[in-house]
């Protein structure tokens, strides 16, 4: 659950979709098509491995007797001990180091040119992004794969940007192109000023090079900083992708430097369309925790939810689950480690965070059914009662908190009352799955009304298996009553671990003051105590 987004990813997903129209002259405006691509996922999709120094600040690619460097700010790079011209100054952006496209597939062997499928990938986002502004949702099709297709029709398409822009205001400019590839997906994003705010799109295009899906917001200006535990000589890394077919996702394998096998942790995210850093503001929880573990000698694996790789086709989904949005992937990252050589397949635990630890007892209920490969779980900020009666309960306590701070409540009274008449909806006995209610407030009301009854604490009262429960003291959105209501209901399995920690929010940051929300924008990471308590807990499982 995030600040103003508790709502269900898949509702957040289907905001994604109220969007932005432009006049159809503005679409001359199309950023030069010159690309940077992440030097790591493109090594990596090119079967190289990559190292990173943070002293020289250089990357390392090596690939069958090749060996690449290259350094942040030069414009030339060191190819098997000789400088040649990189096609371009190497430069950090968005947390990732980048590189011309074409020098590095030529470098390393790749296929790809300036003519070749990255270059057709770079046309057919620009006719779709140009389509899209214009308001011809036709010619947006053109380029579109057949599920994207499906999931936007063309008069979908047509009046699609319109209403991105009565939310954000009409679009000024269009910024630089930047161009990655993860295990999925061929990614083409674009930076647009509105009136409001920059806003990003992204589109993802497939191997057809057609694009299979977008995913539209703000740009964040958080300045995410890494924290001094994060220690690249430390791990590797390598993008890794989890499940099959067309809800397939990319994902990060954090392993630790040294013998293995290692144990494994998989992160499994909260409300809303995440990305696998758990991105919000000027933090990435699961980044913070993959680099954090890594060094303490426990891989990490994380990934892109399905509501982020695959924003519209899932939200074209009108009975689309917690099962479908969480408690699948969550499986099939598990099942990839235990095939994953430098892991301990008898050594896998799941991390849930906020409505992942809500999902939790689903994950081990299903885990159970698929032959057991989970040895334990965690729960971070997780939920044990149903997720009606927290969003409720948190609004109650940021409206104490704001008030607490002298600051106005009625904007968030407004807010919590449309949380209050949607718990009224799905108490009321004549609505369930099969008589949904004509109108409800929190839309789709298919993903509330399956799971209207579950209270994850009762469902995880009857399980049994290692279990560490972790709350943060100073989070209004999962408050303590939550965590102890966890203790109340377990408190006849001793296979249950529980510890809080003052002054952290729900970001698992430590805080100062009275966590609103608002402190989320600025930089912050996992406090190390988080860190230090997992690593110990599964170290004492052996």
């Amino acid at each position: 659950m995030k600040k103003k987004r508790t709502l269900s990813a898949v509702a957040a997903a289907s905001l994604t979709a109220i969007s932005l129209s432009v006049p159809a002259a503005a679409a001359a405006e199309t950023p030069d098509a010159a690309s940077f691509v992440s030097i790591r996922e493109t090594a990596v999709r090119l079967g190289a491995e990559v190292s990173w120094d943070s002293t020289q600040r250089s990357v390392t690619v090596t690939k069958e007797g090749t060996k690449l460097v290259l350094t942040i700010g030069r414009s030339t790079a060191v190819l098997n001990g000789k400088t040649v011209p990189a096609g371009g100054t190497v430069r950090i952006t968005g947390q990732q180091a980048m590189a011309p496209a074409a020098f590095l597939s030529a470098a390393l062997g790749g296929t790809e040119s300036a003519e070749g499928p990255s270059q057709a990938a770079a046309d057919n986002a620009d006719l779709f992004l140009q389509a899209l502004r214009a308001g011809n949702g036709a010619e947006a099709a053109k380029v579109m794969s057949p599920a994207l297709q499906q999931a936007l029709p063309a008069q979908t398409l047509s009046g699609l940007w319109k209403n991105y822009e009565s939310v954000y205001g009409q679009v000024s400019s269009v910024g630089g192109k930047q161009e990655s590839d993860n295990a999925v997906h061929h990614n083409v994003a674009y930076t647009l000023q509105t009136a409001a705010v920059p806003l990003q799109i992204t589109l993802r295009l497939n191997a057809d090079r057609l694009v299979d899906d977008l995913n539209i917001g703000p740009v964040s200006a958080g300045g995410y900083r890494p924290p001094a535990y994060d220690r690249p000589e430390a791990y590797t890394e390598r993008e890794i992708r989890i499940g099959e077919g067309e809800w397939a996702l990319p994902g990060t394998l954090t392993l630790p430097v040294g013998q293995g096998p290692f144990p494994a942790v998989v992160l499994v995210h909260g409300s809303g369309p995440n990305d696998r850093d758990t991105s919000i503001g000027g933090a990435k929880p699961f980044r913070d925790l993959a680099a954090g573990l890594a060094a303490k000698g426990i891989a990490v694996l994380r990934y892109d939810k399905v509501t982020f790789e695959h924003t519209f086709k899932i939200a074209a989904n009108p009975k689309l689950t917690v099962k479908e949005e969480t408690v699948d992937d969550a499986l099939s990252a598990v099942k990839l480690l235990t095939q994953t050589p430098g892991v301990d397949p008898a050594r896998i635990y799941v991390a849930g965070h906020s409505q992942g630890g809500y999902a939790m007892p689903l994950i081990v209920d299903a885990d159970a059914n698929a032959g057991r490969n989970i040895a334990g779980t965690i729960l971070l900020s997780g939920p044990s009662s149903s997720f009606i009666d927290v969003v409720v309960e948190q609004q109650e306590e940021l409206i104490s908190r704001v008030k607490q701070l002298g600051q106005d409540p009625a904007p968030y009274e407004q807010q919590a009352a449309v949380w209050t008449q949607a718990a009224k909806l799905l108490d009321d006995p004549q609505y369930s799955v099969t008589h949904l209610p004509e109108s409800f407030p929190i839309p789709p009301a298919y993903w509330w009304y399956d799971k209207k009854d579950y209270k994850p604490a009762e469902l995880a009262k009857t399980q049994s298996g290692p279990m560490l429960v972790l709350q943060g003291e100073n989070d209004w959105q999962v408050p303590m009553h939550e965590f102890e209501q966890w203790k109340k209901t377990l408190k006849g399995r001793a296979d249950v671990e529980y510890k809080s920690f003052p002054k952290v929010n729900h970001l698992l940051a430590e805080y100062d003051g009275l966590s609103t929300g608002a402190e989320y924008a600025q930089p912050s990471n996992v406090t190390p105590a988080i860190i230090d308590t997992i690593a110990s807990w599964i170290g004492k499982q052996k």
